[in-house]
């Protein structure tokens, strides 16, 4: 039996052919219904994934996969196939022969069935495709994504300030700083938009707004999206993780990271962002309002971002109210202009403003809204609103009260005022803002602290006079807002400017807490005024010749009096009622006697007097008990001009001596007695006129210990001056000591041993000294003394008619010394015999000014290579003098001023 089962095996097969191949004649109909039926799934199914593509595409960042793609092309393809099919296959059906189920050519229904069979399949396999997780995918990003802007104005210095930067391969790291509202993102923009979308220098520029909290994670989360890192990489993963997956998508790169709003240290490696530098050709550029977080960040260069220039500003002021505006009259335009020099240059305060003009098409609207603007700035439309918030934030980030209260002290002085950094710090002290402090040098030390925060963050600028501080006028106006009516008291600080009282309402001055007043005259105040609250009083005039009978009656918590650059010619009647006083300014007075009234102020803790007083009432300083701080204050330039020491004024003084006075320009002995017998005493400035005062002084340790700023005159009789250790000196003078032939310094230490040269920098006796004046000594020979102070800034020189040589032979003595090495200015005037600053070269790395004036034997400047020589400017007395001038390394390129005296 063996061979029937291959038989029968083959007949199976045979079988099972024949009828599939038959099924596809007989099954036809059926075979159609079923592709029909799976087709229109297919169509279905694609139609859903079609719509899910299309609502993906809506957003332009994302495009349907290539997988997606392909598959809906199929769908597409394989559609019409069916289709023809389908219509084959039904006329093939209606095709039959007459009353029977036959097809009329049965091979061509037999290939449709077999066709539509197939199909089916394919119909069938591609259904089961078409569940896709992710029908898109978002696109890669811009290299720099164009932000909105509009068009800027006075931009175009900084903007080619800052693309040099870029350009130097050396700066990895550029800081762009300024005070709020002065257009620093502005400014990046610009850079972004115009500079980084038209270069191919780099890959990848992202935009970060960090703000504050700083937030290492959210700033992650924008860069992560600019990289476009996929969601398997990211989702779940720890800050280091994160910061791992951004470094290497950014290592390979040459990127931009623009960090807009910085108002802390940002650390860029827990972000993950490579250090920029000269190999990976990289960029980070940062905007803030303050040049220490520049510094945190490391930047290798910071810019500062200036307010508009003038023109500038009414350039931009003019396009924000717009043309139909300025040209709705004729006046129009001028009051633009007044309109726009309030806003100080400041950008956010000129767009506000503009703004809130363009509607205003009539002179008279123009004009009460400048005098709001002037009066009320915060009730200005968009300036308690939109500027002064914003301005606010500064503020806000001050690190502590002391140093917000010092600021918004500043507001108490009018518009563009300036103020010497040291007399604000004593207004400070004075109102206790620094109080706690043992000494006033620490209380000293930290006001000037402060006064650099406030102008790193730019809440302070510097002015136009060197060590003077002035605020900008809308910053000013905030600190108003703030101090004032933001605290809900608008009178809390009152700023008086008026030409004459005869008229004018002091009513609200019983709200002042503080005030500044400047007015021509006082005379007209009729009724004392009430001061019930008042701490502070601030008269700037030289008009005020004399104060109203009763104006001091009622100031019962009167802290601080200023009268300095008044025009009082003695002390004010009635001053001596104010017994909570602590600190009065009578410098740049008239003033030339001290009352006795004076003695009762027993509470009195700073009194500053001018060099114009001549007569103290006998043992009224040692009544003031609690006295810290005896200032005299001695101006350089009228002491250079013999204003002080005028052969006049001690004729006058001469001619009305008392035995209860003591005539400060003859002898001040007794006033160092009684200011030696204050228990409280520490800080001293005053002149000494005498050898038999200046005597007084060397015996008295505690009177050293104190002295701060020490103007010697008249020391008769004397050749050689031993300067003592005074070790908390700052400003010395030396004038009219006809007999004095040389200077000579105690090196001791306070050990009372010779090692002043080892110790030099920390421990020097005169470490402090930064200010040194002789005038008037006819037959000094030199300053070579001077070698040994180590912080000296500003010398002065004046008729010192023997001097050959500033500094003599130095040879000797160690390179650690550093010679004028802080020197900024230096004064030679009149010195006819002076032949040399300095038998050698100094390095003079910090001069600033040298001014030269009838110093006909002076032909050559001891300059080396390493002196300032980009910021050196020498201002000459004399027009033909520099002709044939030399120096001492002649590859330096020095630029001469003509000074053409009158």
């Amino acid at each position: 039996m063996d061979f029937v089962n291959p038989i029968l095996d083959a007949a199976s097969r045979l079988w099972d052919c024949t009828a599939k191949r038959a099924a596809y004649l007989t099954d036809l109909q059926e075979t159609l219904e079923s592709l029909r039926k799976a087709m229109e799934e297919l169509t279905n199914v694609a139609e859903d994934v079609k719509n899910k593509v299309d609502r993906a595409e809506e957003d332009r960042e994302m495009r349907r996969t290539h997988e997606v793609d392909g598959w809906l092309h199929r769908v597409q393809v394989l559609e019409k196939e069916v289709r023809e099919i389908l219509q084959k296959g039904d006329q093939e059906i209606q095709q039959k022969c007459l009353g029977t189920c036959c097809p009329k050519n049965c091979r061509s229904s037999y290939k449709i069935g077999k066709i539509a069979s197939k199909k089916f399949g394919a119909v069938t396999e591609l259904r089961s495709k078409g569940c896709f997780s992710d029908v898109a995918d978002r696109l890669p990003r811009a290299a720099v994504d164009e932000r909105p802007t509009e068009k800027t104005v006075g931009l175009n210095r900084m903007y080619a300030e800052v693309c040099r930067c870029i350009q130097d391969e050396q700066l990895g790291i550029i800081g762009l700083y300024g005070m709020g509202g002065a257009g620093k993102t502005t400014l990046m923009t610009k850079v972004n938009n115009e500079y980084f979308k038209t270069c191919n220098d780099f890959e990848v520029a992202i935009w970060v707004v960090v703000s504050r909290p700083v937030s290492v994670e959210k700033v992650q989360e924008v860069i992560r999206n600019k990289l476009n890192i996929a969601e398997d990489r990211w989702r779940n993963r720890t800050e280091d993780e994160k910061a791992v997956e951004i470094f290497n998508a950014l290592k390979a790169k040459r990127f931009v990271m623009l960090l807009d709003d910085v108002w802390e240290r940002l650390d860029l490696q827990k972000v993950g962002v490579p250090s920029p530098n000269s190999q990976n050709k990289s960029k980070v550029i940062l905007t803030t309002r303050s040049l220490d977080v520049c510094r945190d960040m490391e930047a290798q260069k910071s810019l500062k971002v200036e307010c508009l220039t003038e023109d500038e500003a009414i350039n931009l002021f003019k396009k924000k109210v717009g043309g139909t505006t300025l040209n709705s009259h004729s006046e129009i335009p001028r009051l633009a202009e007044i309109a726009a020099k309030e806003c100080q240059g400041l950008p956010l305060a000129i767009v506000t403003i503009g703004r809130a003009m363009a509607d205003k098409k009539t002179p008279q609207e123009w004009e009460r809204a400048i005098k709001m603007l002037k009066a009320y700035p915060s009730k200005f439309s968009g300036m308690g609103d939109h500027v002064f918030p914003v301005l606010k934030f500064s503020y806000d980030n001050l690190p502590n009260d002391t140093i917000k209260n010092c600021f918004l002290y500043f507001a108490i002085f009018p518009e563009d005022h300036e103020i010497w950094d040291e007399d604000l710090i004593f207004l400070w002290i004075g109102e206790e803002f620094l109080d706690g402090f043992v000494s006033i040098d620490e209380a000293l030390n930290q006001g000037h602290d402060i006064i650099e925060h406030l102008k790193t963050v730019c809440l302070f600028e510097n002015g136009e006079i060197d060590r003077h501080i002035k605020m900008h006028d809308v910053i000013r106006d905030m600190a108003l807002w703030l101090a004032s009516e933001y605290r809900g008291n608008k009178n809390i600080i009152l700023v008086e400017e008026v030409d004459t009282m005869e008229v004018y309402q002091v009513s609200k001055w019983k709200e002042a807490h503080r005030l500044y007043l400047s007015t021509s005259s006082l005379e007209e105040l009729t009724i004392p005024p009430s001061f019930p609250n008042l701490l502070t009083l601030i008269v700037k005039s030289k008009g005020v010749k004399t104060f109203p009978s009763g104006f001091f009656h009622f100031m019962p918590v009167i802290k601080v009096l200023d009268f300095s650059f008044v025009g009082i010619t003695k002390l004010p009647t009635g001053i001596g009622k104010l017994v909570t006083l602590q600190y009065l300014n009578l410098s740049n007075t008239a003033i030339r006697e001290l009352s006795a009234e004076l003695a009762t102020l027993k509470g009195l803790r700073y009194l500053i007097l001018d060099s114009s007083l001549e007569i103290i009432s006998k043992e009224v300083i040692s009544h003031l008990s609690m006295l810290r701080v005896f200032s005299i204050r001695v101006n350089y330039t009228e002491l250079i001009n013999n204003d002080i020491l005028s052969s006049t004024k001690e004729e006058e003084a001469n001619s009305r001596k008392d035995d209860k006075a003591i005539y400060f320009h003859e002898d001040t002995k007794a006033l160092l007695e009684e200011l030696e017998g204050l228990e409280h005493i520490n800080w001293v400035s005053l002149p000494i006129v005498s050898a038999l005062s200046f005597q007084k002084l060397l015996n008295s340790q505690k009177l050293l210990n104190a002295m701060r700023c020490l103007h010697l005159w008249y020391l008769e009789g004397m050749s050689i001056l031993q300067l003592p250790r005074i070790k908390h000196i700052r400003d010395l003078s030396i004038s009219r000591c006809g007999e004095l032939q040389d200077i000579k310094v105690n090196l001791e230490n306070e050990r009372g041993r010779p090692g002043f040269v080892a110790d030099y920098i920390p421990n020097s006796i005169f470490y402090n000294l930064r200010s040194v004046l002789v005038n008037l000594l006819p037959k000094l020979l030199d300053l070579t003394w001077l070698m040994y102070i180590p912080s000296l800034e500003q010398l002065w020189v004046d008729r010192c008619e023997s001097m050959e040589e500033v500094i003599g032979d130095v040879s000797g003595v160690p390179e650690n010394l550093g010679i004028f090495s802080r020197l900024k200015d230096l004064y030679l005037f009149s010195i006819p015999n002076l032949r040399s600053i300095s038998r050698q070269a100094l390095p003079f790395p910090s001069l600033k000014i040298l001014y030269v004036t009838n110093c006909p034997n002076l032909r050559k400047l001891p300059l080396d290579s390493n002196s300032a020589r980009n910021s050196l400017k020498i201002i000459l007395g004399e027009p033909e003098w520099w002709q044939g001038l030399q120096w001492e390394d002649e590859t330096i390129q020095l630029t001469f001023t003509p000074y053409f005296n009158n």
